[in-house]
């Protein structure tokens, strides 16, 4: 069993209940305002005991959504799991003492327990005689029943494991500024891996407890803030900084150290980003842009990153987010902050060190940030998803691959049968600022915020069968579009419609599974005809055909090819002396036969790169007379 796998599941389930605390905040801070001297005295209680009560049923909130993540969005866990959780509530109620109540770590408890079941039994069959009780139905009886059996074992053992949450959150209070120097640390370097909301988990949700005017215990450093806790926070406001005003200034630093030719692209892209991190604290796009090319940098970042904890700790600084540590919940929850203020010049501080240290070692270690190589820019994906996600899928290896798609904020969480089949490359020139293999066939890739809309893209092709043929690159070079071809035949699309290609090796590989239809006596073009009916023609540069000997055919008409197999092998120095133009057409010559099509960016690709162009053809896979 692959933990990292496991943990990386689980991280993202934990992560899905908290999406609910952002309208929390918002009730909140609607409900200290004051209402009552404008004449609207019912708002303020309405809006509190609102916000309070998302609250109190976290951990109910946790249980379903953890069983939510760890099935696929399966009913049936979630329902289970809420089950289970009125179960041990009314079970402690009865028959416990009073002291414990339920907890986030309960509900994430019951929550696995009602994903796990649900993977494991929905499909079980039961004699005829019971099998109503058979498949996901199974799944509610059982998980009922392990949720009584659990309530009465926690009767005894829920007031020690309480106890040794204390402990735990006594002794890192103990450490005072040093502990959360090392917890801001261990945050960013989990980043890198999305097992974060692990580690946030425990100390937002968990540790530490406090007992509210009305009886209620809440537990973890976010609740308690929000329920008025004077001890509460300090896990929290240090991100502010970090988040607000370090984090924008490195893609402040990224914009200036881009190529001239290429910086109004990495402005548009870093300009946005630096924007939805100081609103939101949506930092990962931003931080996997420096990550793999400079891990040591990140190593710098994460330890300056637990200094902004402790010194906002040695300054008695307080204030707490329901989201993250964005402008958006530093204003909204301003009211009940300490010292909040003093977080500003902090940041400000902190944005201008970051700046220039990111500036200096960008250019003093030429590291490869976005803008500074071709094709490390990351795209705009605005309007352009759903033409994208077809050659993100074929960059996963292809539909046949995939074992599940799911999304967090930042990053697509992939399970794949083979992770040696996702073209890395390919993933970076369709957008993505960094990949992460965590073995198992557990793969994170991160897309930024647009990556729930990826997954839908993504999820609606693993439905359906479209009839779509997709392209790997048939050389190493430059992609350029078809428009781009120095020859009036091609450009014009009279030829057929695709993209082309610069060269920068003699070879050219077949770019498609198919079946060699034609190759010209010269061999400077040849022509593939793939299972569809779609027929593809590839000409290694313009006015080539008098080229004699410069050619040699690794394969002959007949042949059947797999993508990424060699062709036709060529002398690209004398092509260089004696024709017109290296570009490489690849154009199907029967475009009637195509629906939509879809091109990855017009950058450097390697030979055999996946997801280069991608077409769909008419559902009735019968245009103008041919029959696939």
């Amino acid at each position: 069993m692959n933990w990292l796998g496991s943990l990386q599941q689980l991280g993202r389930a934990v992560m899905l209940p908290t999406m609910v605390l952002p309208a929390a905040a918002i009730l909140l801070s609607v409900g200290s305002l004051p209402w009552d001297s404008w004449g609207f005295e019912s708002v303020s209680g309405i809006a509190t005991i609102a916000g309070q009560s998302l609250f109190y049923f976290l951990p109910y909130l946790f249980a379903v959504g953890v069983a939510l993540g760890l099935s696929n969005q399966a009913g049936q866990a979630g329902l289970a799991a809420l089950s289970g959780m009125i179960i041990y509530d009314q079970v402690l109620s009865h028959y416990g003492d009073g002291s414990v109540q339920p907890a986030s770590l309960i509900g994430i408890i019951l929550g696995a327990i009602a994903g796990i079941t649900h993977n494991r039994f929905k499909s079980i069959r039961l004699p005829e005689i019971l099998q109503f009780f058979g498949g996901s139905r199974f799944v509610l009886l059982i998980v009922g029943l392990i949720a009584a059996l659990f309530s009465c074992v926690m009767l005894g053992i829920a007031p020690i494991i309480q106890s040794l949450l204390d402990m735990i959150a006594s002794m890192e209070y103990q450490l005072g500024g040093f502990g959360l120097f090392l917890y801001g640390i261990l945050y960013r370097v989990l980043v890198a891996f999305g097992l974060h909301h692990l580690l946030n988990n425990v100390f937002w949700f968990q540790l530490g407890s406090y007992e509210t005017a009305g009886g209620q215990v809440v537990t973890g450093d976010l609740p308690r803030f929000f329920a008025g806790d004077p001890t509460a926070g300090y896990f929290m406001s240090g991100l502010f900084p970090i988040m607000m005003f370090a984090i924008p200034a490195i893609a402040l630093a990224i914009i200036q150290e881009a190529r001239e030719d290429l910086k109004p692209k990495v402005y548009k892209t870093f300009i946005t980003s630096a924007l939805v991190c100081f609103l939101t604290g949506v930092s990962e796009q931003i931080e996997f842009a420096f990550l793999f090319a400079a891990p040591y940098l990140f190593i710098v970042h994460a330890v300056m990153s637990g200094l902004a904890l402790w010194i906002s700790y040695l300054l008695e600084i307080r204030h707490g987010f329901s989201y993250s540590a964005g402008a958006i919940d530093y204003i909204l929850n301003f009211h009940l902050s300490e010292n909040g203020l003093l977080l500003i010049p902090i940041g400000i501080v902190y944005g201008l060190i970051y700046y220039y240290l990111f500036r200096w070692a960008i250019r003093t270690f030429r590291i490869p940030t976005p803008g500074r190589e071709e094709g490390s820019v990351l795209e705009d994906w605005v309007g352009s998803i759903p033409y994208q996600a077809p050659l993100i899928l074929e960059a996963m290896g292809g539909k046949r691959n995939i074992v599940q798609v799911e999304a967090c904020i930042t990053r697509l969480r992939i399970t794949v049968h083979n992770d040696r089949l996702i073209d890395v490359s390919a993933m970076k020139a369709l957008g993505s600022a960094g990949l992460i293999k965590l073995g198992g066939g557990n793969v994170q890739v991160v897309f930024g915020t647009y990556s729930e809309l990826i997954r839908e893209e993504i999820a609606k092709l693993l439905e359906r069968d479209l009839p779509q043929v997709l392209f790997s690159a048939p050389v190493q070079g430059k992609m350029l579009p078809i428009e781009d071809v120095p020859d009036k035949i091609f450009a014009g699309k009279l030829v057929g419609d695709g993209v082309a290609f610069v060269p920068e090796n003699g070879e050219l590989l077949s770019p498609v599974y198919g079946t060699i239809m034609h190759l010209y006596p010269t061999m400077h073009a040849i022509g593939i005809q793939t299972p569809e009916g779609l027929e593809v023609l590839l000409h290694i540069g313009i006015d080539t055909s008098q080229l004699k000997g410069c050619f040699e055919a690794a394969v002959k008409e007949g042949d059947v090819v797999e993508a990424g197999q060699l062709l036709i092998k060529f002398d690209l120095d004398r092509l260089r002396k004696e024709a017109p133009s290296l570009v490489t057409p690849m154009v199907i010559t029967n475009p009637d036969r195509v629906k939509s099509w879809s091109y990855a960016p017009f950058k450097q690709v390697r030979k055999g790169q996946a997801s280069v162009m991608s077409v769909v053809l008419h559902e009735d896979r019968n245009v103008g007379g041919v029959e696939a």
